[in-house]
């Protein structure tokens, strides 16, 4: 395909110089307009060696507002992003709202140069695909704009400014050996980038090939497609401001209202006896296992929803007890702030992914999406809908990477939490546990309860299962949860031991 494109397109520097002027203008004023709409925008510039990626990414910025845009030269992932899912680094550089995100190589790398150089494993590329299709499509469906470009130069061409490069001290540092085996075999890692762009063209994030013989030519096509593409997407948000919100289909909601959660068997229990001699076991294999997970370098995902008073908290406490303090991290969960409301809501839990061999509990997650945010009207209809295969997409990114990922939902019936509320109440050391937004989240219960179906249904899959704890007895409640994650991280360790 690539070999195909004609790359002796040219532009003379008096149509060059009056074009840019104009483009540059427009660009500036496009970009005020993404800022005053709230439009995060991600450009991508990825291409072969020595296409002139810096090049480019410094005329298109020269018309921007400095203030407004950050540029991130995506090199190898050094040891510490190496311990996390590969895409965890780029989740943490996406735009704020208004903002614009420029990207000097991205996270393409797992599929285009790693991949080439033997550091993605084969059997590896196609979940890496999926994972990045994902992220592109979450991105996508929150707002951000999209605009990927491909810089595109022939061997012969790429072998000579490799030469002129490596013939300065200035420059020969930018030149590697890895650069020059690549252009060797040129035509094979040629057909690694055509699989590339084949397979991650999509309508939302469409690549854009860049002939970049001439820079000149090749500074103009960009600007151009960027500004085409952020007039179609101001006036595309301008018309869904005008349209009309959609009615919900009648009895949409009514599919899982028999579910999950009226199987549940909350009489369960432990007596103390028992309870202690359980939970003294399961700390100590936990204890044992936690070493052995930071031996082989395996992240563990978990994360605690319930009903208020349901337990979280105790679950916790019991379960970190025995944890090496330096291999785990508790992460509670409130509402978002400022700067995180700006942000795509997945934002601010990527930033606390774990790194290889490490723990992260999030007491409360990212399920708040198709919960309180869904009860509370605080998204859209259309969000929290589309959030069930967001969430999907980012479980089965962390267990690509080979996290474990358990999820607990703690059940309790409506009588027992209204004991623990009023017990709450009474006991002047537990008073500041039990606030006023408890007891009127407890009045829509039906609706909590129809949508947490719903969430168990369509969000546990095989590699980040939901286990729902029978929470009124909160001895049998907390051995349930130790004993779920020692035998999780028990047959990981098997498998990864082989």
């Amino acid at each position: 395909m690539l070999e195909k494109i004609d790359l002796n397109k040219k532009v003379d520097k008096k149509n060059y110089k009056e074009a840019m002027d104009k483009a540059g203008e427009r660009l500036g004023l496009l970009q005020r307009e993404c800022k005053a709409e709230g439009i995060p925008v991600m450009i991508v510039f990825e291409g072969m060696g020595a296409a002139g990626k810096g090049v480019q990414i410094n005329r298109l910025i020269q018309a921007m507002d400095p203030r407004g845009f950050d540029v991130y030269a995506c090199n190898r992932s050094n040891e510490e992003e190496q311990m996390r899912p590969f895409l965890g680094r780029y989740w943490t550089k996406t735009p704020a709202k208004g903002r614009f995100a420029i990207f000097d190589r991205s996270w393409y790398r797992s599929v285009q140069v790693d991949r080439f150089d033997g550091l993605t494993p084969e059997d590896k590329v196609g979940d890496a695909y999926q994972d990045i299709l994902s992220f592109e499509k979450q991105l996508s469906d929150d707002g951000t704009v999209i605009i990927k470009f491909f810089l595109y130069i022939d061997k012969e061409e790429q072998k000579k400014r490799f030469k002129k490069l490596d013939a300065s001290k200035e420059t020969s540092w930018r030149v590697t050996k890895e650069d020059w085996e690549r252009n060797k075999e040129f035509d094979k890692y040629l057909l690694v980038n055509e699989e590339m762009l084949e397979r991650t063209d999509t309508d939302y994030a469409p690549w854009t090939i860049i002939e970049c013989l001439d820079k000149d030519y090749a500074a103009l096509k960009i600007i151009t497609t960027v500004t085409d593409r952020l007039e179609y997407e101001l006036e595309r948000e301008k018309a869904a401001k005008e349209k009309k919100p959609e009615k919900p289909v009648p009895g949409a909601r009514e599919r899982f209202k028999n579910g999950v959660l009226s199987g549940v068997d909350l009489s369960k229990s432990l007596t103390d006896e028992e309870y202690k001699e359980k939970l003294k076991k399961l700390q100590k294999r936990l204890s044992e296992l936690h070493s052995e997970i930071y031996r082989l370098r395996i992240p563990v995902v978990i994360g605690f929803e319930g009903w208020d008073a349901g337990g979280k908290g105790g679950a916790i406490k019991r379960l970190t007890s025995h944890l090496d303090p330096r291999g785990y991290r508790v992460n509670p969960t409130a509402s978002p702030n400022d700067i995180e409301k700006v942000h795509h809501y997945l934002w601010r839990f990527w930033n606390n992914v774990p790194k290889a061999g490490h723990i992260a509990i999030f007491d409360r997650t990212w399920y708040g999406r198709v919960m309180v945010e869904r009860i509370e009207g605080f998204c859209t209809e259309a969000e929290w809908k589309r959030a069930y295969q967001e969430i999907n997409e980012m479980e089965s990114h962390m267990a690509n990477a080979g996290a474990v990922v358990l999820k607990f939902w703690l059940h309790i019936d409506k009588d027992e939490q209204e004991r623990r509320f009023k017990e709450r109440q009474e006991n002047p050391a537990k008073q500041w546990k039990i606030t006023e937004e408890d007891w009127r989240n407890r009045a829509k219960w039906d609706a909590y309860e129809e949508a947490v179906n719903e969430m168990l249904v369509r969000t546990s899959t095989t590699y980040a299962p939901w286990i729902v704890v029978e929470g009124n007895d909160k001895h049998y409640a907390r051995v349930k949860v130790l004993k779920t994650v020692v035998d999780a991280l028990e047959k990981k360790i098997k498998e990864v031991k082989g």
